[in-house]
């Protein structure tokens, strides 16, 4: 197992390095940059863009460039932003926690849910919920985030004034528990509009495998033995459903500030998706590579954590 996991960490390394050589070269190339004439302030002079230039160490060759951020990486430093002036990995530490708290609680819901109702749909195929279930699946699976999100705050939030329209927060501070009602208030618009978007896809995926195992020998002969549904659920969908589950799982890490973008952008919330949404306007090259290393990283480690669990699930997995 040791040597299992010392081979994934060498794995994560590895591709952590080669993203970054074609990240770093690929933003470096694109036209224009922060300090083109005329973006920091029309008046500039060539002189002072020269002066901070220098400063940032843009004028430097690119491999110069490359080998300081990267050893500057290596010291957890992602340096500093050229929109705030403040350190990026203190920005992006200020920010993740509100993104991956968002998401990680859509996720769960999500999963929960269409886990529930994708087996519940898979047991009564073809009947009324599963015809059902089936419509408000596509309904869900061709629905823009953006259009929905949209739709949910002139409706609920500027017609009905049910709630909030954009923010964490209102402007008046509550204290103690107040304080966190107020999040859930401001947060259920962005949350129903992920969960709702998300749902579909989940739901159909987890009816279709459950459709297969319903079809084993193993449930034929299980049925004949007179297993109950709740038997059947427990005992051979859900330990057959787990493998694909975690594999989708891990899968789903780097969504958790990818997809954000959109949706913080709409609902003013300031958090990771918003804050690379910044950067890319204003073509913030630090603030850009760190936000990028950090979603590969948990691209490549919700990889290797269902790896993991797979290989521990795996009735003929050994250890050392």
């Amino acid at each position: 197992m040791r040597k299992i996991i010392l081979k994934k960490l060498l794995y994560i390394i590895l591709m952590l390095f080669i993203i970054s050589i074609i990240s770093f070269i690929a933003i470096h190339l694109a036209p224009n940059s922060f300090f083109s004439a005329g973006e920091l302030n029309p008046n500039i002079t060539k002189e002072s863009l020269e002066h901070l230039k220098k400063i940032y160490g843009l004028d430097k060759p690119l491999w110069e460039q490359y080998i300081s951020w990267i050893w500057a990486m290596l010291h957890f430093d992602f340096g500093i932003s050229f929109a705030s002036g403040k350190s990026v990995t203190k920005e992006i530490m200020d920010r993740i926690g509100i993104t991956l708290g968002i998401n990680l609680t859509s996720m769960v819901i999500v999963f929960l849910l269409s886990i529930y109702v994708g087996i519940k749909a898979a047991i009564n195929q073809d009947r009324f919920f599963d015809r059902t279930i089936k419509q408000f699946s596509l309904i869900s699976f061709s629905m823009p985030s953006f259009y929905l999100a949209l739709l949910l705050i002139i409706v609920f939030a500027v017609n009905l004034k049910l709630f909030p329209i954009g923010g964490l927060y209102s402007i008046e501070p509550k204290e103690g528990m107040f304080r966190f009602f107020d999040l859930v208030w401001h947060l259920v618009l962005p949350l129903s509009v992920i969960i709702f978007v998300s749902f579909g896809s989940f739901a159909m995926y987890i009816r279709s495998l459950t459709l297969e195992i319903l079809k084993s020998d193993y449930i034929f002969f299980a049925k004949a033995r007179g297993a109950d549904e709740k038997t059947i659920i427990k005992k051979f969908i859900l330990p057959n459903l787990s493998p694909p589950l975690i594999t989708i799982l891990g899968l789903s890490l780097p969504g958790l500030i990818g997809g954000s973008v959109i949706l913080e952008s709409i609902f003013s919330i300031n958090g990771m998706g918003l804050l690379f949404y910044q950067a890319a306007l204003s073509r913030d090259y630090p603030v850009i590579m760190g936000i990028l290393i950090i979603t590969a990283f948990l691209t490549l480690l919700g990889n290797v954590i269902a790896d993991l669990i797979l290989l521990k699930l795996n009735p003929f997995f050994k250890r050392g």
